[in-house]
């Protein structure tokens, strides 16, 4: 590797679509879009009407300003001078899952290691600019769903011309810690030629009369406010001096110090030097290690190399950071997928060798090409099978992973992860974006969505199917689901009985416990039982040692149906055990040759019990958007386990339309307008629990 500093016109491409920054507008889930520029660059008419705009994710400069004037629906602000208590969109940005502790079972196959490299994952999911707190009106989203494979990810964006400083909505915060993976915001300070100014980069390490480091303190009161994990600093603005590099390292200690004392990390960009140039290094060396680790001890987490790595370099990169008594996997090799994707050509060996212990964990740099890739009118079903062959390889079966291939997917050296390991458990096999909404298999919204933090703990062996006979296919469907936006679906031949693994758990048994599964034959008949596994397997790559539980047999046309099974009998006389995993295997009855199978809800549990209902339903901002009235409500959460919550539209006949679901206790819906007789507009919000059962309702109301 050459590693000279390249010209700025060298620059990799990958900074376009940083600064392109589309304003485009969005609307939540199960409402219209309706864009709300005006907004977000002055104030609107009115001050109910100006606690009624579109609430988006934050972004900031670190203190002073760009010269000139804001494009249409940017919001120039300086981080220095934010405060909570003063946010009006606080409330809308909060994460709400605490981070879940998660578990290594044992590997699907026999090339991928536990306690080797790791993952880092660098997302776009929108603009800098009006990106939506809550999700938006489209199901064309990076609905990330393999978390099974991903250490930290990383809210990637930042631009000169719309903010630098990035904080992660919340969807994706509450989408990533119900998978036990920790979210990153990002601290971006580009090169000159993209807009960079050095005085940012100065302002971000500025002092205080007293010797501090004011912008560090900011960092970490907006990541404990807003309920996410910690920063990736990443400063990218030439021209420096060791002064500046100084600077930054005092900066660095002052944010790691604060962030240990609450629990948050930090990750550093290898780009600045210790002479304050900027000049990539790909790899930890004399020239940036201050930034990683001083004789004060741990300045960062983890430091992502940049792509300019060589074999060589990771070597000695890992042999550095164990002579420093740091672990190897806290550095990160950059891997950019954003052009190519699975077709990018990565010398794997370097980092993941097969035949002797990984060098350093790999970063990936904009995976959700696989989203980007596809044509225009993609659909959810696209973008699912594209990110299965990223993260799973061409066989789509991780128990099998192809490696003869230049691409080396995850599951192939990367021991798959499960935070399913309470009761508790429920799964709707929703993947956080739809075509539509059901409840009970009901439509109650025709609009398509997107809202990552509903996206529910999903299977994390994709798709590992074990059967003598011809494999059907197992995938994600989004035209008919039992709650939320999608349902499992198997569907094909089926010659002979087929096990498809879902959930590695680590669930307490006992007596009471029970199993519910939601499930319908669309084509068949087909006979189903619960696969449950109550012990690890012996060895990596080995089936998993099931107990198979009858759970009826269905016949097309039938509809959906429910089946509870007691899992008492698999204690063998114990007064506890431990459920290992879950599954289900199919048989084809009666003569069928094929199937069409939909599982629609799994859970797991002693008992069910209602959750409480919230609390003080109320209407905190209106305004008129063009094509009706904007609402913002709020409410108290309920105490105990709480889900999400679920908002509904109760109409002049009694009945209900559902508007949307976080979360959090605050929401905002566009575009309502009056039914035919109505004076009032009525709404109510309702808890669910982790199984989906639903409190009562909590009502308010407003003149119209």
């Amino acid at each position: 590797m050459n590693h000279t500093e390249p010209q700025p016109s060298a620059l990799p491409a990958r900074r376009t679509v940083v600064l392109a920054g589309a304003a485009t507008a969005a609307a939540v889930l199960g409402t219209s879009l309706t864009g709300n520029a005006a907004a977000a660059t002055a104030p609107a008419a009115g001050a109910e009407a100006a606690a009624a705009g579109q609430p988006y994710a934050s972004y900031w400069y670190p203190d002073s300003l760009p010269s000139g004037a804001p494009g249409a629906g940017i919001t120039w602000r300086g981080l220095k001078t934010w405060r909570a208590e003063d946010d009006p969109d606080l409330a809308f940005n909060q994460a709400s899952i605490p981070l879940a502790p998660r578990f290594t079972p044992v590997a699907v196959n026999t090339t991928a290691r536990a306690g080797q490299a790791r993952v880092a994952s660098l997302v776009s999911f929108g603009p800098t600019a009006q990106n939506p707190s809550q999700g938006s009106a489209t199901a064309d989203y990076y609905a990330l769903a393999h978390w099974q494979y991903i250490d930290e990810l990383v809210f990637w964006g930042g631009s000169s011309g719309e903010g630098l400083i990035l904080a992660p909505n919340a969807p994706i915060v509450d989408a990533a810690h119900r998978n036990g993976v920790p979210v990153l915001g990002n601290v971006f300070l580009p090169p000159a030629a993209y807009g960079g100014q050095l005085r940012w980069t100065r302002d971000l390490v500025q002092r205080d009369a007293a010797g501090g480091y004011p912008l560090a303190d900011k960092l970490v009161e907006v990541a404990v406010a807003y309920g996410f994990d910690g920063w990736f600093i990443n400063a990218e603005t030439d021209g420096g001096d060791a002064a500046l590099a100084a600077d930054m390292l005092g900066f660095l200690r002052r944010l790691h110090s604060l962030s240990q004392a609450r629990g948050l990390k930090v990750t550093w960009y290898d780009a600045m030097t210790t002479d304050g140039r900027i000049s990539w290094q790909g790899a930890l060396n004399s020239r940036n290690q201050t930034f990683f680790q001083d004789a004060g001890g741990k300045v960062s987490d983890s430091m992502f190399l940049d792509f300019r790595w060589s074999a060589s370099t990771l070597a000695s990169s890992g042999t550095l950071a164990g002579t420093l008594g740091r672990d190897r996997y806290e550095l990160w090799a950059g891997v950019d997928v954003e052009a190519n994707g699975w077709n990018k050509s990565v010398n794997w060996n370097a980092i993941v060798p097969t035949g002797g212990p990984h060098v350093v964990s790999f970063g990936f740099y904009r995976p959700e090409w696989t989203r980007n890739q596809l044509p225009a009118g993609r659909t959810p079903g696209q973008f699912h099978a594209a990110d299965d062959r990223f993260w799973t390889g061409q066989s789509l079966d991780p128990s099998t992973p192809d490696t003869a291939g230049t691409w080396r997917a995850p599951a192939v050296s990367v021991a798959d992860r499960s935070a399913v390991a309470a009761l508790p458990f429920g799964t709707t096999f929703n993947t956080g974006h739809g075509l539509r909404w059901y409840d009970n298999g009901a439509v109650t919204s025709d609009t398509a969505w997107n809202h990552l933090g509903l996206q529910d703990r999903l299977p994390n062996r994709r798709w590992v199917v074990r059967t003598t006979g011809v494999r059907p296919a197992v995938t994600f469907d989004f035209a008919d689901a039992w709650h939320g936006g999608s349902s499992l679906l198997v569907d094909g031949a089926l010659s002979a009985p087929a096990t498809v693994d879902l959930y590695s758990t680590r669930l307490p048994l006992t007596a009471d416990t029970v199993v519910d599964l939601t499930y319908r034959a669309d084509a068949g008949p087909v006979t189903v039982e619960l696969a449950v596994a109550t012990a690890e397997p012996a060895t990596p790559g080995a089936a998993l040692p099931y107990s198979y539980l009858p759970a009826g047999t269905l016949r097309p046309g039938s509809g959906w149906a429910t089946a509870t099974l007691r899992l008492s009998a698999l204690l063998g006389g114990r007064p506890t055990g431990t459920v290992h995993a879950l599954g289900i295997r199919l048989t084809a009855a009666s003569g069928a040759t094929s199937v069409r199978f939909r599982l629609g809800a799994l859970s797991v549990h002693n008992a069910t019990t209602a959750p409480a209902a919230p609390g003080a339903l109320r209407i905190t901002g209106t305004a008129p958007d063009g094509t009706g009235t904007a609402f913002r409500f709020a409410w108290d959460r309920a105490p105990g386990q709480i889900r999400h919550y679920e908002l509904h539209r109760v109409l002049p006949d009694g009945s209900r339309r559902f508007l949307g679901a976080t979360c959090g206790a605050a929401f905002y819906v566009s575009s309502l307008r009056p039914e035919q007789g109505e004076d009032t507009a009525r709404f109510e919000v309702r808890s669910v629990g982790e199984v989906y059962s639903v409190s009562g309702a909590t009502g308010t109301g407003r003149p119209w």
